[in-house]
């Protein structure tokens, strides 16, 4: 007798549950975060919000970063990025961009995706030469948010665009580092590079080696972190290196890089990257009006993610597809593409991180955190209302999803 009435209450409170359950609760502890830093910045703790994190400290190991917010940002995001390597590393030896005819959708997608974004940004700046150096900011997509807001949806979205967006946006950050590392370096002290590219060959050396003690390659990445802190390249470009020399296998036939990437990914989850988010996305309005709010900058990056990252990674599916270049994914109609184009338009770490290396005006960087967060709150919920009006749930008459 209860039966009829169970389901449809199951089927009510299942967005509910999704929330705290499997892909979603990354990507809405980084929402919670976000809210968190914001109402804390325009709170009557936002001096101490700014002293926490900017404030000098008494005492600390490396005289270059003297406030908790540079601990946070080259130091523990070196973390985040480590682990980005590890998984870039798996996914181009044995998982969904292994071979050429599995990159080449994501890639095209991907290079697509970070291109028109910033022709976007470029185009809406109006030619300011301070303001040219944000045109990476709207590049990047945040898989936590965009895999948070999927999760929500449940089994309405097929499977194969769920790996799509998580191939997409694993190329979108391969793409967003070799950005940081080209365009976002300081002056460059040749002799610390030196060392640099010595201890990088050193563990490079160790993976060819068979060395197996997963402490020597913590100790050297470790080594290289500082090496490549003092050497002018941002610190965060380390962790990605030193994942890359990471063994695939050893002689027992276990993965270090499986196990180090399984053993860090919870913590870079659910406590670097929220750590990240709210040292870095709260955004004091006190002093701040509709000029400042509406400014070419918050507007560019808005639009960049919204508008760019749609037409970009749209576009090329569409021109991929009918050129025969690639295949569509599997079982998804063009709407359903569309809407999971949209989510990519979600930029939160990535963005908030090159942000904070594109300028040093802190009136521009609080510009700048506007239009991040602004544009990726648009595309999540204009993404989640396509697939979600769009989509079947596997109870209810299913509809024709083949590409025409």
């Amino acid at each position: 007798m209860l039966r009829p009435i169970r389901k449809p209450i199951a089927r009510a409170i299942a967005p509910v549950r999704a929330l705290f359950v499997g892909d979603a609760s990354a990507g809405v502890l980084l929402i919670l975060v976000a809210a968190a830093a914001m109402l804390v910045a325009n709170s009557p703790l936002a001096d101490a919000y700014k002293d926490l994190f900017y404030g000098e400290l008494s005492w600390t190991p490396i005289p270059k970063l003297d406030d908790l917010h540079l601990w946070i940002n080259d130091g523990l995001m070196a973390i985040f990025f480590f682990v980005v390597g590890l998984e870039v590393k798996r996914e181009l030896i044995c998982g969904q961009l292994s071979t050429p005819e599995q990159r080449r959708l994501p890639v095209l997608a991907a290079v697509a995706g970070m291109a028109v974004p910033a022709l976007v940004y470029v185009s809406l700046i109006g030619g300011d030469s301070e303001l040219m150096r944000g045109w990476a900011i709207p590049a990047a997509t945040d898989i936590a948010f965009a895999m948070g807001v999927l999760g929500i949806l449940g089994n309405r979205v097929p499977s194969s665009l769920r790996l799509f967006l998580l191939t997409v946006a694993i190329v979108d950050d391969i793409g967003a580092v070799l950005v940081i590392a080209a365009f976002y370096t300081a002056n460059i002290d040749v002799m610390w590079l030196a060392i640099s590219v010595l201890v990088f060959g050193v563990m490079v050396g160790m993976n060819r080696f068979g060395v197996t003690r997963m402490w020597a390659f913590v100790l050297a990445a470790m080594i290289l972190w500082v090496c490549v802190l003092f050497s002018g390249i941002h610190a965060t470009i380390a962790g990605v290196v030193a994942a890359l020399t990471i063994p695939m296998n050893n002689d027992t036939g276990h993965s270090m890089l499986e196990k180090m990437e399984h053993g860090l990914a919870p913590w870079s989850a659910y406590l670097v990257v929220p750590i990240f988010g709210f040292a870095n996305a709260g955004v004091n309005l006190a002093g701040m009006g509709l000029n400042e709010i509406l400014a070419p900058l918050p507007i560019a990056i808005g639009a960049g993610l919204v508008i760019g990252k749609q037409l970009g990674i749209f576009g090329i599916i569409v021109a991929a597809v009918k050129l025969g270049i690639a295949k569509a994914p599997e079982k998804a109609n063009w709407i359903e593409i569309w809407g999971i184009t949209i989510l990519c338009g979600i930029g939160f770490t990535m963005s908030l991180f090159i942000s904070g290396l594109a300028f040093d005006n802190d009136l521009l960087i609080d510009e700048a955190k506007i239009g991040i967060l602004g544009g990726s709150l648009i595309s999540a919920i204009f993404g989640y209302s396509v697939l979600r009006l769009t989509t079947t749930h596997p109870d209810e008459k299913p509809v024709e999803t083949n590409l025409p």
